[in-house]
């Protein structure tokens, strides 16, 4: 991984997830990037995603997309997609999913196991490592890997 900046964050709630996916939400370019997160199962992953989604503009309920692997939103003429790639047994599959276009088009992309996709996404622009802590505790590493993601830091 190349990282050109990093910042860490301590979330002791849900609240604060959602404050810092708020925050985010703000930053110009977001929706242009291309952002991984990344931790274990349970971390908050897709918690953080909804929260992020939700601040974007996205109403009604954000579904998990693990068994759907994608769901698309569009929120003001803007292309948002939300992937979870856990279910993968071999980075081919990301290919035989036909998602390089989606990849190559303009529009957010939020990507939960992103490893399962290994050598076949592109650099992420950002990428959203989450920890569990004590009770709902999340230790949280943003890490810019482009110009683009230094911008969302």
């Amino acid at each position: 991984m190349y990282i050109l900046e990093t910042r860490h964050q301590v979330w002791p709630n849900e609240a604060a997830c959602a404050a810092s996916a708020a925050v985010l939400a703000q930053r110009p370019g977001l929706a242009l990037a291309l952002v991984e997160l990344r931790g274990p199962l349970g971390a908050g992953k897709t918690s953080f995603a909804r929260h992020l989604l939700q601040a974007l503009g996205v109403t009604g309920r954000v579904k998990s997309p693990t068994y759907a692997l994608m769901e698309p939103y569009t929120v003001g003429g803007k292309n948002l997609w939300h992937f979870d790639f856990y279910r993968f047994n071999d980075p081919q599959e990301w290919e035989d999913a036909g998602f390089r276009e989606v990849f190559a088009s303009t529009g957010l992309k939020l990507v939960e196991w992103p490893e399962k996709a290994a050598g076949l996404l592109p650099l992420a622009d950002l990428v959203v490592t989450l920890e569990p802590g004590a009770d709902d505790q999340r230790h949280v590493q943003f890490s810019a890997q482009s110009v683009l993601g230094r911008g969302l830091l």
